[in-house]
């Protein structure tokens, strides 16, 4: 996934007019307005970088005279007290931007970081590490960019970019095959081509998914041995079609490995974007 520029820019702009940052009566009181200095971004802690474009973003809305130099590049590997972003300009400016570029740069290098550690545990392994729509309202660009970043890949963005029958979509419309047919249906008569994917959470439900055409099952809170039940049923009732099996429901570090190990095609974790805690950084002026 490219950076998501357009998004970043509004993202800016919205949380630079919540920070009043037009209005900064500490910095302006207590800075020189005609000192000028350099300063720079670095990391207290191991992590992934993430997010660096969204310095400059930020600055160019406080201030165009900043000047904002990366030294790494996002997904860079981090060790505590490395440099991510050098800054030069009106002392005043590089103040009162700072929480701002902090608040976006730390909540992506932090989700980069936590799904780098679920991507590395099986990075031997024919397994994607997916996200979720579990974002930040507003941020959801962002949080998705930093999933890869971190070594993970996208899930849908939206609710437009495919189907995904849930348990209250398939109880609503009649069953696992009622909701299937229903959506082929749809898709058909709006001439739409997305992928169709069945939330389960039994192997009979599997197995009633595969056989109603499903391109995509999603595995809710399965045991291993549950998911290879699933694993061997595509492979007897689907062989040589492309569909997709997904893991999901609380999996942690200390279980990816073994759910992989499974032959499942995926896993997706909702605590990439809604539990990955802030990566430590900080910005510190010259002389600070």
């Amino acid at each position: 996934m490219t950076f998501p520029i357009e998004a970043a820019r509004r993202i800016a702009e919205l949380a630079l007019a919540e920070d009043a940052a037009g209005d900064d009566i500490t910095t302006r009181w207590s800075v020189p307005a005609e000192l000028r200095t350099e300063a720079v971004i670095i990391t207290r802690q191991p992590g992934v970088a993430a997010g660096l474009p969204i310095v400059a973003e930020v600055f160019a809305r406080v201030d165009p005279q900043v000047k904002v130099v990366p030294v790494v590049e996002d997904g860079a590997r981090l060790a505590p007290n490395d440099v991510l972003v050098e800054l030069s300009g009106p002392a005043r400016s590089l103040i009162t931007g700072e929480r701002t570029v902090l608040n976006l740069l730390q909540r992506m290098s932090g989700i980069a970081t936590f799904t780098s550690r679920f991507a590395d545990a099986v990075q031997d392994l024919p397994v994607r590490v997916l996200d979720t729509r579990k974002t930040a309202p507003g941020l959801r660009a962002l949080d998705k960019y930093a999933v890869t970043a971190g070594g993970g890949t996208n899930h849908r963005l939206d609710l437009a970019a495919m189907v995904l029958l849930k348990e209250n979509h398939v109880a609503a419309a009649g069953g696992v095959t009622a909701a299937v047919r229903a959506v082929q249906a749809g898709r058909a008569a709006e001439g739409r081509e997305v992928l169709i994917d069945v939330e389960v959470q039994s192997v009979a439900d599997a197995e009633e998914a595969l056989r109603a055409g499903a391109s995509w099952i999603m595995l809710d809170n399965m045991t291993n041995d549950e998911i290879r039940s699933v694993v061997r049923l595509r492979a007897e009732l689907a062989a040589g079609q492309d569909i997709t099996l997904e893991a999901s429901g609380t999996i942690t570090l200390d279980r990816i490995r073994a759910i992989a190990e499974t032959g499942i095609d995926a896993v997706s974790i909702g605590a990439l974007t809604h539990s990955a805690p802030a990566l430590d950084l900080s910005m510190l002026i010259a002389g600070a």
